[in-house]
């Protein structure tokens, strides 16, 4: 049966201060229900109107569909609607590439970088601590699982980036950067995205060994920039060539 209690959690981990407070958050849909429920998460409840999950049934309560919709966070329902504990982060490893991401608001743009870093075999994503929430549904959603196969700090930025730079390299995205695809980019380092807006803050900026750009091939010069998840996309795939071709 599901209770008032249940529903009172569920549309509670809609707010961020209420999954940090319980240390939970939720995650719908078939498919990335199942990713988690195989990875290394602990799943605390799930909540689904058929009968197609491997996960333990004294945490499983079945719905009906018309109860399923009422604690949906998405304008369709899906199958299933999962409750997951929020994994402890570690500390970063500095022996591969790591990405920084300055500021990033939209969770569209955190779930498609989540799931790049997954692509590309990037094990750790430090973010500043006004970094949209990597909890937040909409991210989650975004992720389709990516975001159990990925390391994500929340940190002081700066002092991070501070911690590590006798260490490391630290590259950053500016339009007046260096063009990527003529520079010597090394195995490992940490890569730094800023706000969709406004870029990578200046405190941040002053603490960049080498700004890198993707160069501008169309002619008509009217595209402003490119989204920051298309840009890392780019970078990622350029810096995996270049470990790749030695090149």
């Amino acid at each position: 049966m599901f209770s008032k209690s249940q529903y009172k959690l569920i549309t509670s981990l809609a707010q961020k201060k209420y999954r940090e407070k319980h240390g939970l958050f939720i995650a719908e849909g078939k498919k990335t229900i199942i990713e988690l429920i195989n990875s290394s998460l602990r799943l605390h409840s799930l909540f689904t109107t058929e009968d197609i999950f491997t996960a333990e049934k004294e945490k499983t309560y079945f719905l009906k569909e018309e109860e399923l919709i009422k604690i949906s966070r998405l304008s369709t329902a899906q199958t299933a609607l999962a409750i997951f504990h929020v994994p402890e982060p570690s500390k970063p490893d500095l022996s591969d590439l790591i990405v920084a991401l300055d500021g990033i608001r939209d969770p569209g743009n955190l779930g498609t970088i989540i799931r790049l870093c997954d692509w590309f075999g990037i094990e750790n994503l430090v973010c500043s601590e006004d970094t949209v929430d990597c909890y937040n549904s909409k991210v989650v959603q975004a992720t389709m699982g990516s975001i159990a196969r990925v390391n994500i700090l929340y940190i002081n930025l700066s002092d991070f980036l501070n911690e590590s730079a006798t260490e490391v390299p630290v590259f950053g995205t500016f339009m007046e950067g260096e063009n990527i695809y003529s520079e010597n980019l090394p195995a490992k380092g940490i890569l730094i995205f800023g706000n969709e807006a406004n870029g990578i803050r200046p405190e941040t900026a002053a603490l960049v060994d080498k700004k890198l750009s993707i160069p501008r091939f169309g002619e008509s010069g009217e595209t402003e920039s490119l989204n920051v998840a298309t840009a890392t996309a780019i970078l990622l795939s350029e810096f995996r060539r270049r470990s790749l071709t030695g090149m």
